[in-house]
């Protein structure tokens, strides 16, 4: 650990994933596009100095503010560049020696009478060498000369970016005849000179001349693809302009996926009162321990000597052990939540960029899958989807979800398709399992919709307030709270119609399906009629749930991308427990589901509807085609991995208790994923042991994992204290919810208006 200057890593170190993603050591490189450029250079003027080396830069740099640009006009001459639509000024200028007329040239920016550039970059060396034939009296020379510009750079520096290239190696081998002077050996010394003379004139100044020394380590690896073994790819003099433009625009754009050389973001508002909760509640929690921990040793228990019997110490024990159990969740979760804030608000550890191979995907899958039916037990029940078969379910499709986004295979579109069809088949299990509950039990109690509530957004919450982030930043949980809402509002609307009514008389059979018939309306009009949903998700204080970037149109993608699967999970629930209540389908332990040959019609129809479906979604080429088909096809797959996980009875009487394990904290895993163990809110990986990627991975995992577990524990003892099941108290404490949550959204419009 260096410090917090990500600057100075990205500019000097860093090495290639693969052949051409270049990954800075300890930060993040954001891949700019023309728009997010032009933002930034807006009304600014940059300037090139040097030889054709530098040429190349500047073509690059241009071409990602114009991707149209041609590498036209006079090599040995000066190229003027404008954008008129954003005002920006770019030039590159043709001193191919450090010598009195680069010196002249820098010189006129400091004196005023020039307007001076606001990025300047520099730096020549070859030329020097070709001209002089490598000799020594060429390289005191530019020493003296680099002596007599450092001053004038340094000087420049205090109000503008100064860059000094350094030279990259050269390719011996492929240099013409004309070049064979230009050694590795020359081009060394000369980087030694320029190192040494603009580090010591910078010494003891605030204003540093910044060396651009990564594109030496970036041409080692790739000037044997050089053209003429001086001149770097074009690949390789993209990245280095891809480089400057980060070291620049990332403290003016701030991108999610650009940690390099971004600031630590100060406190909020509502995350200092967050933080004092969090120390008044561990405080709290270490007097209360102290006290309890005194009665205990002065109340205990003694014999007493007058009449042979036992005292018990007469303390309040219910109010003191809920306040204590209160206190110790809380301070359990301040020290998470500053783990949370330190991996991904601080600039602690470091953080790196995803690259996706098939074997970063592919193997992990491979090796949780061996390690899934090593840990095969039997169920304790064997119906259909049962408790330890969705948690299953649950377990394995979450931990194959975890190895997509650190591998960063959502790249890889087959991948992708697969991935969407697990996250469907999440919400087709809320349907069914919240459609199975109403239906069955016919609770439709408010203690039982606040549990459900608080389960599922107490941890978003939370990490809202603490890592400032909207609601609708983990868009899962919005969506299954929403879609819990709507099975509820669906089943508990006149008429309730519940199993216990039906049975009397089957027209409520029908008035149940008219009710999933209007629902299913519903969805289809509001999926096709965006102007509405928006209306709908606009309305104060909704639009502060559900907005991103000042819209909710990322909250419609993500409704409609999945809008028919939790109908669709309502709907086979019905058609299960109607099947079930008939005794038409046969549940005992190693028994099939239906009769051998209807089971076997079954089993092969499922097994070749999966196959079509993996088939299909692996010679997608469009993934914006594909995702238009996804919610009408994704229960094609979901309802044949159903069919083969319980038709056979010895496969429905089995489950992996390590899925299921994992199952059992689903959520958590898929929230805490985005901050502890992905960084830069999941566009890169967290880094706590920089140069072991394997062993980082493990560590990281761990912890993760624990800390994930951890707040599902501290969200089940939380949910029996917020959310108690006596009415009259559960009222008082939804009055208190109410108000902290009016609370935040007072402090979050004072943190909006402070901003702009």
């Amino acid at each position: 650990f260096k410090g917090d200057d990500t600057c100075e890593y990205l500019l000097s170190s860093g090495r290639f994933l693969g052949e051409k993603v270049w990954q800075p050591h300890s930060c993040m490189m954001h891949k700019y596009k023309n728009s997010e450029a032009k933002n930034c250079l807006i009304d600014k003027h940059i300037a090139f100095l040097g030889d054709s080396r530098i040429r190349q830069l500047f073509y690059s740099f241009i071409k990602i503010i114009n991707p149209q640009v041609k590498e036209e006009g006079n090599k040995h001459g000066n190229i003027p560049f404008e954008d008129k639509s954003a005002s920006i000024k770019v030039d590159f200028l043709w001193y191919p020696e450090v010598n009195g007329s680069m010196r002249q040239r820098i010189k006129s920016w400091t004196e005023g009478s020039v307007a001076k550039p606001h990025i300047i970059v520099a730096g020549a060396a070859t030329w020097s060498i070709k001209i002089h034939n490598g000799s020594n009296e060429a390289l005191t020379q530019y020493k003296i000369n680099i002596t007599s510009i450092a001053p004038l750079l340094e000087k420049l520096a205090k109000s503008s970016d100064v860059y000094w290239v350094l030279q990259d190696p050269v390719y011996e081998d492929m240099l013409s005849e004309s070049r064979k002077m230009i050694t590795n050996e020359k081009i060394d010394a000369y980087n030694e000179a320029a190192v040494r003379i603009l580090n010591s004139s910078s010494r003891n100044s605030k204003a540093k001349v910044k060396l651009f020394s990564v594109s030496k380590l970036i041409a080692q690896e790739t000037m044997m693809k050089s053209s003429d073994g001086l001149h770097l790819p074009e690949s390789s003099r993209d990245t280095n302009a891809m480089i400057l433009m980060n070291v620049y625009c990332n403290k003016i754009m701030k991108p999610i996926d650009g940690s390099c050389c971004q600031p630590q973001p100060p406190l909020t508002l509502i995350q200092k009162l967050a933080f004092c909760f969090f120390t008044v509640s561990i405080i709290g929690y270490l007097i209360i321990s102290l006290i309890h921990r005194n009665n205990y040793r002065k109340n205990k228990s003694c014999t007493d000597l007058e009449i042979g019997e036992e005292k018990k110490p007469a303390i309040n024990a219910p109010n003191v052990s809920t306040l204590e159990m209160l206190l110790h969740c809380f301070c359990k979760l301040g020290l998470i939540m500053t783990y949370f804030y330190l991996c991904d608000r601080a600039n602690l550890f470091m953080k790196e960029n995803k690259f996706y191979t098939h074997s970063s995907f592919f193997i992990p899958i491979i090796y949780i899958l061996v390690l899934g039916v090593f840990y095969t037990e039997n169920t304790k029940e064997t119906k259909l989807l049962n408790r330890e078969q969705t948690d299953e379910w649950k377990g394995w499709m979450q931990l194959v979800i975890l190895i997509y986004h650190i591998s960063g295979a959502s790249t890889f579109l087959p991948v992708y398709m697969h991935i969407r069809v697990l996250v469907a088949a999440y919400l087709f299990q809320t349907g069914y399992g919240h459609f199975s509950y109403f239906w069955i039990k016919g609770d439709f109690g408010v203690y039982r919709v606040c549990q459900v509530l608080f389960r599922l957004n107490f941890l978003v919450v939370v990490l809202c307030v603490v890592m400032d982030r909207p609601y609708q930043f983990y868009y899962f949980v919005p969506l299954v709270t929403v879609w819990f809402m709507v099975i509820y509002a669906t089943l508990a609307v006149w008429p309730q119609i519940v199993q216990k009514k039906a049975n009397g008389n089957c027209l409520w059979h029908a008035g149940l399906l008219l009710k999933l018939i209007c629902l299913l309306a519903c969805i289809y009009f509001l999926s096709y009629s965006q102007g509405a949903f928006e209306k709908i998700f606009s309305f104060w204080p909704l639009s502060k749930c559900f907005e991103l970037n000042g819209n909710v149109y990322e909250w419609w993608f993500r409704w409609k991308l999945d809008r028919y699967v939790v109908f669709h999970g309502m709907l086979f629930a019905f058609i299960y427990l109607a099947l079930q209540k008939h005794q038409m389908i046969s549940e005992g332990k190693g028994d099939p589901l239906f009769s051998s040959r209807v089971s076997n019609v079954l089993l092969f129809i499922s097994i070749v509807s999966f196959l079509t479906y993996s088939i299909w979604a692996s010679s997608c080429k469009n993934k914006t085609e594909c995702n238009e088909l996804h919610p009408s096809v994704s229960v094609v797959q979901i309802l044949a991995f159903i069919l083969i996980r319980n038709i056979p009875g010895y496969v429905r009487s089995v489950y992996s208790s390590f899925f299921a394990w994992f199952g059992k904290i689903s959520l958590e895993l898929f929230i805490c994923q985005y901050h502890i163990w992905l960084a830069a809110d999941t566009k890169g990986i967290l880094v706590l042991i920089p140069g072991y990627p394997m062993f980082n991975v493990i560590v990281s995992t761990f912890i993760f994992v624990c800390v994930a577990h951890e707040i599902s524990q501290i969200t089940n003892d939380l949910a029996q204290i917020v959310v108690p099941k006596d009415s009259s108290t559960l009222l008082k404490r939804l009055l208190c919810v109410a108000g902290c949550f009016s609370a935040l959204l007072l402090f979050s419009a004072m943190q909006e208006q402070s901003r702009h």
